[in-house]
């Protein structure tokens, strides 16, 4: 497998002047918002939209990078005292310089006997000019905090510091939760950022991948605190190219007025709020000056904490359909017509956003579903869906189902299917053009246990050509390593939408914790390699974020899928063919004659020389044509081996009542070889003797069984097997003349490890 998790950053291979715009971050709480972004190369600007007297924004410098990619990060430096940093501020909507609770930058780390320490920075201490514009020197050598100076000094010791925080809150902030009259907007540029001094300039990973056949996927409620020539940053470095598929996320994008003691969505005063405006727009320059084209995602999701009550789906009993994130968000109903016209401003504005940097429009509905409970209970049942389909009492679509109930599931799809054509009609009126892409999560619109369920989340309104482009993910399978349901998934979605390879995107993906890291990353750049395998017109991976947490690296190499064609060598081989299996052993010989062998390979790796089996002119020209078609070693390809093709009752493993995964290997006394070719249809397995028929052949000679052979069960295959070889050398050399003299044509091979 082509790819790396890359978990210690190397040696800085680039420098970074300290203070880069780029790699400021933000954060505060909700239900404010803000954004920080890169008007130029020296310079940021934070949006900001307060809902709340006690709302506070921080402007954060890091001394350790944990968001960039390990290959991309800023090297760890918590000694600032040698550095002087000079910016100009203005600000306009929040408290002024010289105010109380102005501007104040909050340093945090440890004094100089090593004890926790935090320092409080007036700036307007360090400031000349206005309130609201004005010239900051911040000296780290010479720097106190304190309110009056030098009435109330506590110098600042910078030698060990963790981050630096300016704080930002709004005109009549009071600490408190009460609501604003509205939403406050305001903004804060720092603008000629310079440092200088001898801790100025700090190392920067810079490692560039080499571009890849991969995609990439971003999230903006995952992102929102970084700038966006930083997130970009990643995917270039990281090799990605192509489309990104933006998620603009359920929880930050909305504006907000007040109800009663709550905030609900709104379109007063526009679409989308202020900051999250200001970073789409820059996201969506910067990834057209990158060569990037962006797919705009959108989710029937809201924050359930901001989403009005009758926009929510419903059990039957009244409970709203909510997902497990922490805060929940709210599943919105296809049905409810205010929820629904929503959704399509929202769409339209973003699209907008990315037209008017220069992008081609791109669209996509994201998952959208109606939602099951855990126990199996649809969430059909909302005022808006009773009224519009008068949905029958299903208390589990797991359970066996009537003609009446199936009928319920049918007109849910249907509503579904409608609300998601109104979507991409108002997305297409505005854009003409646009290309369109349905996203469907195969996991839970083709729940095994609901076989019927199919019929209201993955409605036959969305066939082809309904979308120009069907996504598919189904990271839960994946990451069980279950490619079994992966591969029918992909073929019940197929038959029942009807489109083809061609016309399907694949999202691989996702790694809900780190700690999972290493056991899903595997398996997800399988999926990735055989999706790309079976044809489809691109592969994503879900989501950068976790790619840059992660570490995870995806290169091209000899064992990558795109340099293997499924093919079998073309030319009947006999018994003529020379057969060199080969291991790498090291031998040391002492001075008296003993000897220390070390062997370096675990399985011999063969060499064939196929050219005695070429015996006519005929097959001359089919040589040629599949050496061309090759690339020569480029690509490797199949080759049944005229010695050792067949495994007969060979055993896999002992079950143990849980697995349900057992690999095809061959046995040669005490040595084992995987078989990761096997022949389509010769595959014979056997549970302790008695043939079965109940698994499903995976990818790379993987047997997944329906169910787990019984614990102590004995589990052997039979089969017939190919090795992956490519061409040896570069070229081919063949005559007339040396065929016609019956000299034999040499065709070196080399077994490929795959």
């Amino acid at each position: 497998m082509a790819f790396w998790l890359c978990t210690t950053p190397p040696a800085a291979d680039a420098v970074l002047s300290r203070f880069d715009g780029r790699f400021w971050t933000v954060d505060f709480p909700r239900p404010m918002m803000a954004a920080v972004t890169n008007p130029a190369a020296d310079a940021l600007r934070v949006d900001l939209v307060f809902q709340t007297r006690g709302d506070l924004a921080g402007l954060i410098w890091a001394a350790e990078d944990r968001f960039d990619h390990p290959l991309l990060r800023y090297a760890t430096e918590r000694d600032f005292r040698g550095c002087r940093l000079r910016f100009r501020w203005r600000s306009q909507g929040i408290l002024p310089l010289d105010a109380v609770n102005g501007p104040t930058l909050t340093i945090e780390g440890r004094d100089a006997a090593g004890q926790a320490a935090t320092w409080y920075v007036r700036l307007w201490n360090y400031a000349t000019g206005t309130p609201e514009d004005a010239a900051v020197t911040l000296d780290f050598a010479d720097l106190a905090g304190g309110f009056r100076l030098p009435d109330d000094a506590r110098p600042v010791w910078a030698g060990d510091i963790d981050r630096l925080f300016v704080s930002m809150v709004p005109p009549g902030y009071d600490g408190s939760d009460a609501l604003l009259p509205a939403a406050a907007e305001g903004w804060v540029e720092l603008s000629d950022i310079a440092c200088d001094g001898p801790g100025a300039v700090i190392g920067l990973g810079d490692v560039v991948v080499p571009e890849h056949g991969f995609a990439v996927a971003s999230g903006y409620d995952d992102s929102y605190h970084l700038t966006p020539a930083r997130l970009l940053r990643n995917a270039l470095h990281l090799g990605y190219r192509g489309a990104i598929t933006h998620y603009v996320g359920m929880s930050h994008y909305f504006r907000l007025e007040p109800l009663g003691a709550g905030l609900y969505v709104s379109l007063r005063g526009g679409v989308i709020n202020a900051a999250c405006a200001a970073w789409h727009r820059d996201f969506a320059e910067r990834a057209q000056r990158f060569g990037y084209a962006l797919i705009w995602s959108l989710s029937y999701e809201l924050l359930d904490a901001h989403c009005w009550s009758d926009w929510k789906q419903r059990a039957a009993d009244g409970t709203p359909a909510q997902t497990g994130w922490t805060p929940p968000s709210a599943l919105l109903s296809p049905a409810h017509d205010g929820a629904m016209r929503y959704l399509r401003q929202v769409a339209t504005a973003f699209v907008g956003l990315g037209v008017a940097a220069g992008l081609a429009p791109h669209f996509q509905v994201g998952e959208p579903w109606w939602w099951l409970m855990a126990d199996g209970r649809p969430c059909l049942y909302d005022a808006a869906a009773v009224a519009a389909f008068a949905p029958v009492a299903i208390p589990s679509v797991r359970a066996p189902l009537d003609a009446v109930q199936r009928a319920t599931l049918d007109r849910a799809g249907a509503a579904l299917a409608a609300s998601t054509a109104a979507l991409v009609a108002q997305v297409r009126g505005a854009f003409p053009g646009c290309r369109t892409y349905l996203l469907a999560y195969l996991p839970t619109v083709l729940d095994g246990a609901a076989p019927d369920w199919a019929r209201a989340a993955l409605p036959v309104g969305w066939a082809a050509p309904a979308f120009d482009v069907l996504q598919l993910e189904d990271y839960d399978w994946v990451t069980a390593g279950d490619g079994a349901l992966t591969a029918r998934g992909v073929a019940v979605a197929q038959a029942r939408l009807g489109y083809p390879p061609a016309q399907q995107q694949y999202f691989a993906g996702f790694v809900a914790e780190a700690a999972q890291a290493a056991a899903h990353w595997p398996r997800i750049e399988a999926a990735a390699l055989a999706a790309r395998a079976r044809g489809v017109a691109a592969v994503t991976l879900w989501a950068l974020p976790q790619v840059m947490r992660d570490g995870f690296v995806h290169f091209e190499g000899e064992d990558a899928m795109q340099d293997y064609d499924d093919i079998l060598f073309p030319i009947a081989l006999g018994r003529e063919a020379a057969v060199t299996p080969a291991f790498s052993t090291t031998i040391l010989t002492a001075a008296g004659g003993a000897e220390q062998r070390n062997a370096a390979w675990a399985e011999a790796r063969t060499s064939y020389d196929v050219g005695p089996g070429v015996r006519s002119e005929a097959d001359i020209a089919v040589l040629l044509a599949f050496f061309r078609a090759r690339m020569g070693p480029a690509r490797a390809f199949r080759l049944r081996d005229p010695f050792d093709a067949e495994g007969q009752d060979e055993p896999l493993g002992s079950g143990d009542g849980v697995r349900r995964q057992f690999a095809l290997v061959r046995h040669y006394g005490a040595a084992v070889r995987r078989i990761v070719r096997p022949v389509a249809g010769s595959v014979r397995v056997a549970i302790d003797g008695v043939a079965t028929q109940a698994f499903s052949l995976a990818a790379d000679g993987m047997l997944l069984f329906d169910t787990a052979p019984a614990a102590g069960s004995r589990v052997t295959a039979s089969f017939v097997f190919d090795v992956v070889v490519r061409f040896a050398e570069d070229h081919l050399r063949v005559s007339r003349t040396t065929f016609l003299a019956g000299e034999a044509v040499s065709v070196p091979l080399i077994e490929v490890r795959t």
